[in-house]
Formats: structure tokens, C-alpha cells, sequence
């Protein structure tokens, strides 16, 4: 894809460049690198690619085709070969399904998949067929001949909303039933278009994929907590918080703990990157993060239900969020049962000193 190429797709050379540079940036990388990144996106023998739906709502897909200034979309489909997409194939029915096998069979050991869904187990697999294959049959079949896998969204890389309780079809992530390949999850609800484009670009500059997290995600994407750079942090920290979605508090941007944000126990950049090309994310419209990249979170816990965050004392860093209501944080009372209790312990350390042996290795003196 030289020059030539990214103009006749609509995304002019500065675009281009603004975009190596962002995701340079996204991926922890220094600044002199996005010309070695660049180079990599322009560079011939695009890998190829196939992208299998299973249980989702091409929400992660949309997310993708929709972003622009630059246009994501048409950045990564020109670097790439796409062999099989359901959603923007051309081609359907025998049709579609001999393309997906002419790509595998041409390309085995060599293609990348992409894995938007969760794939449901029970029941043999019945709840989600595509060319009369159950997912599960389609996905391992698929993988065998991949030389790694990019999950995309969160139902791929952990079962998403359809493994929420009672998870009536059994389904689960890819990293459940795919245990000989290079996984990457890229989580998220959907996740950010770009933390996808940083991961392709990362495997086309350096020819193999990021560091991961235990749960499989690119550290340079997923390795800080939201909490950590989100705007509202300051109110946070001096103990101001909105109580009730369009009072005084929620106007004025207080911190949204206390509406159920659980900002601080998610890891990604939503902060820092965040979407639809305006600066915006869900905590800066007044909407508390649902962790949506956190598989114990998402679907798991009740958007309005906090999240017990403090040790059995609050530090001091900050101002405790619950002081004199009840509710699941620590209050006054049992800070100062713990520091009571503490107390005691440290004058029974005390007496107990005293009686100890004062002799060497624990030995009495004697008259």
C-alpha cells in the first residue's frame, strides 16, 4: 500500500501519518518510531485475513467501519487482505464458504484470524451454525491452520453478555477452547477501533504480536487502570461525588463512584484514546465505565452496584467515598473499630515485650 494507494482510499498522506503517529503512541512506543510503523503499513505481502461472527451483534465490526478522520476502516482493510467477513463480503451462501476455504487451504500456517463472539458449548454447539458448522466446529477448524488469533470485543474474548448467569447456551471465549495458538484479546463493548489498528500495525513492524496481560490483552492498550487518567479523578480524590444522574453533582462532573462506575478496577485506555473521533467516552458524558473489558465485571455486576475498593482502611490519599452512609464501603465507625482493634494489638504487643526473656537467644538471666 504505497502512497497512491492510501490517497485512492480516501485517507489523504497527513491523515495517514496522524494515524502511525497515534498508534505509535498507543502502543508505548517512542515518537522516532512511527516511521518505522508507517513503513510497515505501506509495505507489500499484506497478511491475510479471516474473520469468523458467532454469538454477537457486529457491534465490534460497526464500531470498526464507522470510525473516521482518518478512516480506521479503510486504513486497516488496505493493509490487509480479508479473505472472509460475513459482514462485507461480497459474496454469499457456496459461494462465501468456498472463499473461506480457498483462503485457508492457500494460506495455512499463515493467516490471521479474527474472532468476533462468544461460541456457545452446550448442547453440542446448536445455538449458533453458520454453513451448517456449529461454531465451535467452525472456529476449531479455522484456528488450526491460523498462525495466531486476534478475538475482538469482549463476547469473543471471555463470552461476552452470553455467558452472563445463567448462561443458558454455555458459551464461552475463544481462549476457552483454543489452547495451541497465539491468542490477543482485544476487549471492549465494542472495543476502541484503534486498539485494534495498534495491535495489526505492532505484528506487521516487529512480525510478532505485544506483550499481554494474564488475561491476554496488549499491555500497551489494557495495562492501566481508566481510574488512573480519567478527568474526574481530582474529584475523586477530594471526596466529591454526583449521587443522583442530572442532580447539582452530576452536573458540576463530580467523580461517578457512587453511581456504580467501575472505572477503578478496569484496565484500558478509554481515558486516554477514547471514541467516535471527539473526545469522548462514556464517564465524559456523565455515564459511570460498566468494565466493559473486565470479564468478572461485565455482565457479572449491576451497572449502579459500587465496587468495594478500599483496603480495611482507607488510604490516605483520598478522601473515603462513604463517609456517614451506609452502603458497601468502610464506614467511620468500623475505621475506627479496625483502628481500635489495632490498638489493642499493639498494647498487648507491648505487655507481652516486657515479659519476654531479656538473656541472649531467648535465654533467662539468672541471680
Amino acid at each position: 500500500m504505497g502512497k497512491e494507494a492510501v490517497l485512492r482510499g480516501g485517507v489523504s498522506r497527513r491523515d495517514f501519518m496522524k494515524t502511525c503517529v497515534a498508534a505509535t503512541a498507543i502502543m508505548g512506543l517512542p515518537y522516532s518510531m512511527h516511521t518505522k510503523v508507517a513503513e510497515a503499513a505501506q509495505k507489500a505481502g499484506r497478511p491475510p485475513v479471516i474473520w469468523l461472527h458467532f454469538q454477537e451483534c457486529t457491534g465490534c465490526s460497526e464500531s470498526l467501519l464507522r470510525s473516521g478522520h482518518p478512516d480506521v476502516s479503510e486504513l486497516i482493510l488496505d493493509m490487509i487482505s480479508l479473505d472472509y467477513h460475513e459482514t462485507l463480503m461480497v459474496g454469499s451462501g457456496h459461494q462465501a464458504e468456498q472463499s473461506l476455504h480457498d483462503s485457508m487451504k492457500a494460506n495455512h500456517g499463515k493467516y490471521i484470524l479474527v474472532v468476533e463472539g462468544g461460541i456457545p458449548t452446550k448442547d453440542n454447539g446448536i445455538y449458533c451454525k453458520v454453513g451448517g458448522k456449529t461454531a465451535v466446529d467452525s472456529l476449531t477448524t479455522a484456528a488450526e491452520g491460523a498462525a495466531a488469533i486476534i478475538t475482538i470485543g469482549t463476547c469473543a474474548s471471555y463470552g461476552g453478555i452470553q455467558s452472563a448467569p445463567p448462561n443458558p447456551t454455555g458459551a464461552v471465549g475463544v481462549r476457552d477452547l483454543i489452547k495451541n495458538k497465539p491468542i490477543v484479546n482485544i476487549p471492549g463493548c465494542p472495543p476502541n477501533p484503534y486498539n485494534f489498528l495498534s495491535t495489526v500495525l505492532y505484528y506487521l513492524t516487529f512480525n510478532k504480536l505485544p506483550e499481554l496481560d494474564a488475561l491476554g490483552r496488549p499491555k500497551f492498550a489494557y495495562g492501566r487502570k481508566i481510574h488512573e487518567h480519567c478527568e474526574r479523578r481530582p474529584h475523586f480524590d477530594a471526596g466529591r461525588f454526583a449521587t443522583a444522574y442530572g442532580d447539582k453533582t452530576h452536573a458540576e462532573g463530580y467523580c461517578l463512584y457512587k453511581l456504580g462506575c467501575k472505572g477503578p478496577a478496569t484496565f484500558a485506555n478509554c481515558s486516554v484514546t477514547r471514541f467516535n473521533d471527539v473526545g469522548v467516552w462514556p464517564v465524559s458524558v456523565g455515564h459511570p465505565c460498566i468494565g466493559c473489558t473486565e470479564p468478572d465485571i461485565l455482565f457479572k455486576k449491576p451497572i449502579a452496584e459500587k465496587l468495594q475498593i478500599h483496603l480495611p482502611t482507607p488510604p490516605d490519599t483520598y478522601a473515603p467515598a462513604e463517609l456517614g452512609q451506609k452502603g458497601p464501603g468502610v464506614s467511620p465507625a468500623a475505621t475506627g473499630l479496625v483502628g481500635l482493634a489495632g490498638g489493642v494489638a499493639l498494647g498487648a504487643g507491648a505487655m507481652l515485650a516486657k515479659k519476654l526473656p531479656s538473656g541472649e537467644e531467648g535465654h533467662e538471666k539468672h541471680d
